[in-house]
């Protein structure tokens, strides 16, 4: 059950992970986006006025009145009262008056010969022989109406007016740097979210867990009792068969109980061995996968020769896994008996490195459809192609649970007339 804490706590965080970013992402782009939208206003501003603010105070400037116009003026002014804001007030942005005042930028333009002029320079930190280089670089690497950022916080603009082409650079240092600590902020707040989710999780995981925790008890309880009260008659009734046979002889029903008898004994066996299952692994021991798997396969091949199957093996050398090696060979056991039950006329096992994992497949002829029958690891599950009765369903779901116990994966498949299994630990 820890391992299924972990797990809920894991899938959790992950969730949160995913939740915070995607939001914070698309903040932090939302708010990049309209600082650069407010700055291709301005260098749209700048390329309408030919690259410059200059002179716009002197171009705004109301006519000048006479002192009778000025006293009018005051008088309609006292009449308003204080309604009237007073000229330049306006919000900062690209629309603001102080605008003209407070944007630091230069404006470079180049003849039809590439000669750089330079309109307007308001930028201290690049003098203007660097600012005309800048310039003449931009204006190299990027076509004519083109804006964009370059070197981090300015934001340049390609223009043509005419016969002369115009590159605007504008430093919005001072615009960007908010957009920047809120971008810190978020990735601060979201560590110390993930780590708060993280304490939170482990408190309330336990007793989320708990009530799983009692099931499993209980159905190993359950599984426990069972195993013990069955035990006793399956004994008494195979003892009072084998004495009926040795005075009457072998019969059909004889014959027929006998082999009842085996099947529930098979249904106990492995009823126990799923109930059993320790995730911790205290068992578990360096053991040559190779070795065991030869044994087990070659062990079976009488069988599969009175089936009329033909068993094939291709067994790498020199695998070792870290393991219960009494599991192990239940595990390879319930592969081999599953190939005997589904196999038509061919049966391959195969076991080999692939990179990091080690894979063990196991392969029979089948008439079932293609695609994915993971449905065999379920418990009391049996397909409609077993030549045989005498199963109760378990064993595949005892492989699954084994090799999940192994921190490996199980699936099946149906691929063009194959069943497939493969285990990946």
């Amino acid at each position: 059950m820890d391992k299924v804490r972990r797990k809920i706590v894991l899938y959790s965080l992950a969730s949160i992970f995913v939740l915070l970013t995607v939001m914070l992402t698309v903040i932090n782009g939302l708010n990049f986006t309209m600082a650069a939208d407010d700055a291709d206003k301005i260098t749209q501003i700048l390329a309408e006025r030919h690259g410059t603010f200059e002179g716009e105070d002197n171009k705004n400037k109301p006519p000048e009145h006479s002192d009778q116009d000025n006293k009018t003026e005051t008088n309609d002014e006292a009449a308003r009262g204080s309604a009237a804001a007073p000229k330049g007030m306006g919000p900062m942005g690209p629309q603001s008056p102080e605008m003209n005042k407070s944007v630091r930028y230069f404006t470079y333009r180049f003849d039809e010969k590439g000669r750089a002029k330079n309109i307007a320079y308001n930028l201290s930190a690049v003098d203007q022989y660097d600012g005309a280089v800048w310039a003449r670089k931009l204006l190299e690497e990027n076509s004519v109406n083109s804006t964009g950022w370059t070197n981090g916080t300015y934001r340049y603009r390609i223009y043509k007016i005419k016969d002369k082409t115009y590159v605007t650079v504008i430093d919005q240092g001072r615009e960007l740097s908010p957009s920047y600590r809120i971008l810190i902020i978020s990735v601060c707040g979201e560590l110390i979210g993930l780590l708060v989710s993280f304490f939170i999780l482990e408190l309330i995981s336990k007793k989320l867990v708990r009530p799983l925790e009692d099931a499993d008890r209980k159905q190993r309880q359950f599984i426990a009792n069972v195993e013990n009260e069955f035990k006793l008659p399956l004994t008494i009734i195979n003892a009072d068969t084998e004495i009926i046979e040795k005075e009457s002889g072998c019969t059909d029903y004889t014959s027929s109980i006998n082999r009842q008898v085996r099947k529930m004994t098979s249904l106990v066996k492995d009823l126990r061995a799923l109930s059993v299952i320790d995730y911790d692994q205290k068992n578990a021991e360096e053991i040559d996968l190779s070795e065991i798997a030869a044994a087990v396969i070659d062990g079976s091949k009488t069988k599969f020769d009175e089936k009329k199957i033909d068993l094939c093996m291709d067994i790498e050398d020199n695998i070792t896994v870290h393991g219960d090696e009494d599991r192990i060979r239940r595990v390879l056991r319930e592969l081999v008996n599953n190939s005997l039950m589904f196999a038509k006329t061919k049966a391959k096992f195969t076991l080999l490195r692939d990179n990091e994992r080690i894979k063990l497949i196991q392969t029979n002829d089948t008439d079932l459809p293609s695609g994915s029958l993971d449905i065999v690891f379920d418990r009391f599950v049996t397909l409609d192609n077993a030549d045989t009765l005498d199963t109760a369903g378990l064993g595949l779901s005892f492989v699954k649970d084994a090799v999940r116990s192994m921190d490996g994966r199980v699936k099946a498949e149906v691929t063009s007339g194959e069943f497939i299994l493969t285990i990946a630990l």
